[in-house]
């Protein structure tokens, strides 16, 4: 059974392993792998990987970048990059420091490298205390790609005390959701709202998130939603 899902033209997830992170909180994990006009695959918080995703990976083309988003998400980075020598690594802001051994070598800055600007967009949410989280637009499926800044963990992944402040946190909020630790840390709140106003004016048709379901109805309503407390 293949574990590769379609979104849209040459777009896929992957539903990976739970992890255990900070503080013993259980996490799903997805990453998203895009196929770019030159035949490259592009792959996004890249999951656990195994010989059965390669040799899915490897049907669809030669892996030519590995993207880390934010320096939350670097754990199999060096796996990955091991796996795929001369795949290229990209990282956004704290990644090498996180990343013994891996050598990053295009910084996720405010330029949309020139490899995939025809097929992302790119917007970087920065001045947060927690990460700095680049999000992406996937503009061939109308999918935006988010990592941490927008979860909805499963109701009974955490328990006992961990599982009263996933809910406390919006983690587990009935709808995707900027946890509550993300809201407060953002330290220029005029900054974020430029930044949003540049996300509305893509036009979303579905969200992927490291943390939760995929969403493919009303996606645009609930972006809108998800950050109307940054008003």
């Amino acid at each position: 059974m293949t574990r590769l899902i379609p979104l849209g033209e040459d777009l896929w997830t992957v539903d990976g392993p739970p992890i255990r992170g900070a503080a013993g909180f259980d996490f799903p994990t997805r990453m998203c792998v895009a196929r770019l006009p030159e035949g490259g695959l592009w792959i996004h918080s890249p999951i656990a990987p195994d010989a059965a995703l390669a040799k899915e990976l490897a049907a669809l083309g030669p892996v030519r970048h590995l993207v880390a988003p934010n320096d939350l998400h670097h754990s199999f980075l060096a796996d990955w990059a091991s796996t795929y020598p001369v795949a290229r690594v990209h990282a956004a802001s704290g990644v090498q420091a996180k990343s013994a051994g891996v050598v990053v070598d295009h910084p996720l800055d405010g330029d949309t490298p020139a490899d995939w600007a025809g097929t992302f967009n790119q917007l970087i949410f920065a001045g947060n205390r927690i990460t700095t989280e680049v999000v992406f637009f996937h503009r061939p499926s109308g999918t935006a790609i988010f990592t941490d800044l927008l979860q909805q963990l499963p109701e009974g992944m955490n328990r006992g005390w961990r599982g009263a402040v996933a809910r406390i946190d919006l983690m587990t909020a009935p709808a995707p959701s900027v946890p509550r630790k993300f809201r407060v840390a953002f330290t220029n709140r005029r900054a974020l709202r430029s930044t949003l106003t540049h996300m509305r004016t893509w036009p979303v048709r579905q969200v992927v998130m490291a943390h939760g379901p995929v969403v493919t109805r009303d996606a645009a309503r609930l972006l809108t939603r998800a950050f109307d407390w940054a008003r």
